[in-house]
């Protein structure tokens, strides 16, 4: 059990930190603190010690040189328990320092500014910070150290309630401040890597480091063998199925947050109302609506009834009450979306297994970004999120027919889907609505071929998305067997000629868009 008798206070983040410190000083509790933050105590009316004057020796050269001497970190390393510690610390006027509160320079947050230079960035680099913070969890059995606000308030009430610190307390807060300061160096290490003659010139680091914590124990991975868990990142603004709420349902798992994530996703792309059903991370039916979200999922549903069974459902809207009894009359596993009506979740409720996920508001006002992890044998595949857009502007057409304003309209929504569909991936759609999906085939005429398979409803006038190139103009024939009258695809191929000579000869409407957008 640590008592608390001296403590450093020295925080860049101030949230909450004179409310503690008073805490600490009605408790008789003497404090010790440096630069700011001993001027923001002393502004509220707190006595205050400098680490100047009880280590006797001046801050100096600029600031850098605060707390780097052996009475701070004699105080912090000293085993208590050990008589020959005791001794020594005796011996040279070194005071036992029981807690420390320290949080660091706000390196990430300065590095991730577009004007940040090289020197500002190394001035934002902490070090006395980092190092007491270190020593301090080293000795954790004798001191307890506070790198996260949020803990303040219990670590106050633990000291109200039993008057010292429990030896299982601060084993669980220095376990936090070395994974706090592991990704701190972390953030400094990928930022210099990238970083050659004072100019970052490396998109991606020399070494990479990447740190996520974990959110849940996952009942078993991808099969009942594999043992899995669910982390998220630290830093998360955009919403997502990373710190979305579970409302209600069976514990997730690997697969449903997999497919989760796929809907979100998807669904994230459309500025109307919109509702994607995914099956085995695939999409099953996508649809837009001008009328509403219960005309949205039905549409997306409709396109195929049978892979919907057991699907997952994501909406970038509000699900209110009509949606939620159209929804009900079949099995599904996960629902996400950015909220719930009251009465949509009363009917939604009633169903007990049903995952109900809501995230934070779509409100356009935050931004996507980010790296795609993917791990192989042995090493990790670092990419760009694919967030690449194609304005209807930028569109090429090859053909000698242009397209309608209908079939326009139906090339940018199946793009959308396209995206989101595995490769090889053929979408067959309306303006509003998929008609068939071919996913994952092995050759692109193959997925065209198994789009029309799928399809539920006529083919006749609809609009082919194709994520990438046409190989060869076998594609283009089995999609205007099928009915379809326009094209969207990449373009690209050595055989695009022949691509677009097929199109001309059964009088379809192509575009090339320039970009594709492969999902292994």
């Amino acid at each position: 059990m640590s008592k608390i008798r001296r403590a450093i206070v020295s925080v860049s983040d101030k949230t909450g930190v004179v409310s503690f410190t008073k805490g600490l000083a009605q408790m008789g509790v003497e404090i010790l603190s440096t630069g700011g933050t001993a001027k923001t105590l002393r502004e509220s009316g707190l006595s205050v010690k400098d680490i100047s004057e009880y280590t006797g020796f001046p801050e100096m050269l600029d600031g850098r040189v605060k707390t780097l001497h052996p009475k701070v970190h004699g105080g912090l390393l000293g085993q208590r328990s050990k008589p020959e510690h005791v001794k020594k610390m005796e011996e040279h006027g070194i005071l036992p320092i029981d807690l420390v509160a320290v949080n660091l320079y706000p390196f990430e947050a300065t590095v991730a500014k577009a004007d940040c230079s090289l020197e500002e960035a190394i001035e934002n680099i902490d070090i006395g910070g980092p190092t007491m913070l270190r020593s301090a969890a080293k000795n954790y059995p004798d001191v307890t150290v506070l790198v996260d606000p949020n803990d303040y308030e219990s670590t106050l009430s633990e000291l109200r309630e039993k008057g010292e610190i429990s030896l299982e307390t601060n084993f669980r807060l220095a376990k936090k401040v070395f994974q706090h300061t592991a990704r701190y160096d972390g953030a400094i290490s990928n930022y210099l890597g990238q970083i050659e003659k004072g100019k970052k010139v490396y998109e991606f680091p020399e070494t990479f480091t990447f740190q996520v914590k974990k959110a849940q124990e996952l009942r078993y991975g991808e099969n009942p063998h594999q043992k899995a868990a669910f982390y998220r990142e630290y830093l998360l603004s955009e919403p997502s199925v990373s710190n979305a709420v579970q409302i209600q349902g069976k514990e997730l798992s690997f697969n449903n947050i997999l497919d989760v994530d796929s809907a979100f996703e998807t669904v994230k792309e459309f500025e109307e109302a919109a509702t994607v059903i995914i099956k085995h991370n695939n999409p099953c039916g996508v649809a837009i609506s001008s009328k509403n979200l219960a005309d949205a999922y039905r549409k997306a549903r409709n396109c195929d009834p049978v892979s919907a069974f057991g699907g997952v459902v994501g909406f970038n809207r509000v699900v209110d009450e009509e949606t939620a009894r159209e929804m009900v009359e079949i099995f599904l596993e996960v629902i996400i979306a950015p909220g719930f009506d009251p009465k949509a979740l009363e009917i939604l409720k009633a169903k007990k297994d049903l995952r109900i996920l809501k995230t934070p508001p779509l409100t356009g006002s935050f931004s996507q970004v980010g790296l795609d992890l993917r791990k192989v044998v042995g090493g990790l595949l670092i990419q760009d999120r694919d967030l690449g857009r194609v304005s209807m502007d930028q569109w090429k057409v090859v053909t000698k027919r242009k397209p309608t304003e209908e079939e326009k309209k139906a090339m940018a929504f199946g793009w959308k889907v396209a995206k989101h569909v595995k490769s090889n991936a053929i979408v067959l759609v309306r303006e509003d609505r998929t008609i068939g999906i071919g996913a994952g085939q092995m050759s692109r005429v193959d997925s065209t071929r198994l789009a029309v398979m799928k399809a539920q409803f006529s083919t006749k006038g609809t609009v082919l998305a194709s994520d990438a190139m046409f190989p060869f103009r076998d594609g283009i024939d089995t999609g205007a067997e099928s009915g379809a009258t326009a094209i969207i695809q990449p373009g690209g191929s050595i055989r695009d000629d022949e691509v677009i000579a097929a199109a001309d000869e059964y009088n379809m409407a192509m575009v090339f868009t320039g970009m594709r957008h492969f999902r292994h």
